[in-house]
């Protein structure tokens, strides 16, 4: 019944030109097939947001107040986390007003515009965990070697280049698939989402289909593939350390940031490189929406806030501010 409302009301978004239309807004029905958890999924993906904005800034904050903390690793993490925000309010605050309105739709111009910053910002991260094994494997491997290599102007090229390269592959894929002529506009997920646009183009995506394929291998595989080698050598290296002490410094830090990466990247490679189904199915869009909400949330949890040196800066910074209030 909803997705015929929606179909019927989507009528009123096109305007005809030969014979395919001119869709001047989109239908998100995704998730709208249960209506009795609209209600849930607003609160828990509210409260998610809420703790995304909390964690994320709190990071950010700390690691520009202590000084202690103005190396790579933590710019990288600064990055991240800044990164998550902007990625999560690309899509979370719409997706709250779709869950609580009859009518869920946004405006052409408004879907381009979530696809482009969150496909951009889902590349950049990719890009950026990979920058940050590297980080890892020079710390550990070559320790002497730490502060020469990554100095200020290669650590700080890298993170801008992670944004570059992102948001440029995100502005192509989204130009060709908003340019081409569309059938209908109800998509069938819960965000302008690109492979659900792609379900409604009229014609050939023979060319999209390649240019998402080469960015899966470009910003999924090549990354994961460096990461994984960077593991191999960090974990080599780790298993030679006498020092019982240094060894569980370096599994703490590396178990955390492969958790993020094991999060992260599961749920993107089960989305993008899968085998597609012509309809969506309810787990692809759960998988996406803890692909979008899940993991930037738990990112200040598990990488940063477990990390005795955040700790300890937490503690420093509020310890220095409570100070200055009481006098």
């Amino acid at each position: 019944i909803i997705f015929k409302t929606m179909q019927k009301k989507g009528e009123e978004g096109h305007m005809e030109t030969g014979n395919y239309s001119a869709v001047t807004e989109f239908f998100l029905v995704g998730l709208s097939r249960y209506p009795e958890l609209q209600l849930s999924l607003f609160m828990f993906c509210l409260t998610m947001y809420l703790i995304i904005l909390l964690g994320n800034s709190l990071l950010i904050i700390i690691s520009i107040l202590d000084s202690h903390l103005h190396t790579p690793m933590y710019f990288f993490l600064g990055n991240l986390s800044f990164l998550d925000i902007c990625y999560t309010s690309s899509f979370i605050p719409p997706m709250l007003i779709i869950f609580m309105s009859e009518r869920k739709s946004i405006s052409f111009f408004g879907c381009a515009l979530q696809m482009v910053v969150s496909l951009g910002l889902g590349c950049t991260e990719c890009v950026l965990l990979a920058v940050m094994a590297y980080d890892r494997y020079v710390a550990i491997c070559n320790p002497l070697r730490y502060p020469i290599i990554m100095n200020r102007m290669l650590y700080m090229q890298m993170a801008a280049w992670s944004w570059i390269i992102g948001c440029l592959s995100s502005l192509v894929q989204t130009v060709l698939t908003m340019l081409l002529p569309f059938c209908g506009n109800v998509i069938d997920h819960p965000t302008c989402e690109l492979l659900a646009l792609l379900k409604l183009i009229c014609s050939d995506i023979t060319v999209n289909v390649l240019i998402i394929t080469v960015g899966s291998i470009i910003f999924l595989v090549i990354p994961l593939l460096s990461i994984f080698i960077s593991y191999v050598f960090i974990l080599s290296t780790i298993l030679r350390l006498n020092s019982a002490e240094g060894k569980n410094k370096a599994f703490s830090t590396c178990s955390a940031h492969l958790a993020v990466v094991i999060l992260f990247y599961g749920s993107a490679l089960f989305m993008y490189m899968k085998p597609k189904s012509k309809d969506t199915k309810t787990s692809d869009e759960i998988i996406g929406l803890s692909y979008g909400v899940i993991a930037p949330m738990l990112n200040p949890i598990i990488y940063s806030l477990r990390n005795k040196e955040v700790k300890k800066a937490v503690k420093k910074v509020l310890s220095r501010h409570l100070h200055s209030w009481k006098i």
